[in-house]
């Protein structure tokens, strides 16, 4: 396997480990390093986010696919689609257009955790 820029080619779509939903966690990360949202995908959202370049996911709540921007806009375009070292999570470096959280925030990460 070659490594550039630190990132090691190689990891084959049918290698990805979905949960027994057919799905699998996907963080989306701006091009700066802040994260965006995690959200869902399963096979089919990951096959059309590699083929149109555009960030594309699983609705768990209406049972359907979505791709990102498609009624509000605020389209993530795809920069790379990274997997982790259990391939189980996903990683979408984007360059999103616009807030990505359906708040309107820059990020679904906007409140802090208090005991």
């Amino acid at each position: 396997m070659k490594k550039e820029n630190g990132i090691m080619e190689g990891v084959k779509l049918g290698q990805v480990k979905f949960n027994d939903q057919g799905l699998v966690p996907v963080v989306a990360q701006d091009r700066d390093g802040r994260v965006l949202m995690l959200a869902y995908a399963n096979l089919e959202a990951l096959r059309l986010t590699l083929a149109t370049g555009r960030a594309h996911y699983y609705s768990r709540s209406r049972q359907q696919l979505w791709r990102k921007g498609e009624s509000s806009g605020n389209e993530q375009v795809i920069e790379a689609v990274l997997v982790d070292c259990d391939q189980d999570t996903i990683l979408y470096r984007v360059r999103q257009s616009g807030p990505a959280c359906h708040t309107g925030n820059p990020t679904c990460f906007f409140r802090r955790l208090e005991t």
